[in-house]
C-alpha cells in the first residue's frame, strides 16, 4: 500500500483534498518518520504524520476550520468576554506534546509505541 492510499484510508475528512497537494505534505512528513522503525507499518506512519500535520495547519481540507483535541473550550466568561481552551496533552514526552493535538497525532504516537523494540543490556539478560 502506497502512503497516499493510506492517507485516503486513515483521513476520509480531507478526500476533497487534490493527490497532488496530499503528495506534496507527504513530502513533507516522510523525513519525520523512520523506515527503520516503522518497519512494514511505514506508511501507515507516515499518512499518520501527514494527516496531523494537515489538521494543524488549518481544518478539515474542505475549507472550514475543524477543532483539533487539545483544543476545546474549557471556560467561559461572557462579560468582559473572556475563553479558556483545553490544552491537556495525551503525552509525557514535551517533544511529542504537538502529537495530542490532533487525533491523527495520537494515534501516530500509538503506532510509533507499538513499533518500539526494547534494548536490553547483557547484564540485564544474563
Amino acid at each position: 500500500m502506497t502512503v497516499l492510499e493510506a492517507f485516503r484510508l486513515v483521513a476520509p475528512e480531507f478526500q476533497q483534498v487534490p493527490d497532488e497537494t496530499i503528495e506534496k505534505w507527504i513530502t513533507l512528513a516522510e523525513p519525520l518518520v523512520s523506515k527503520k522503525q516503522f518497519g512494514s507499518l511505514y506508511a501507515q506512519g507516515v499518512a499518520l504524520m501527514t494527516a496531523h500535520k494537515m489538521k494543524m495547519a488549518g481544518g478539515s481540507g474542505t475549507g472550514e476550520s475543524m477543532p483539533v483535541n487539545g483544543g476545546g473550550i474549557s471556560s467561559y466568561t461572557e462579560g468582559g468576554t473572556s475563553v479558556s481552551f483545553n490544552t491537556s496533552q495525551q503525552t509525557n514526552i514535551v517533544a511529542d506534546a504537538e502529537y495530542g493535538l490532533s487525533n491523527y497525532g495520537t494515534q501516530f504516537l500509538s503506532l510509533r509505541r507499538s513499533c518500539i523494540i526494547p534494548i536490553l543490556s547483557s547484564a540485564m539478560a544474563g
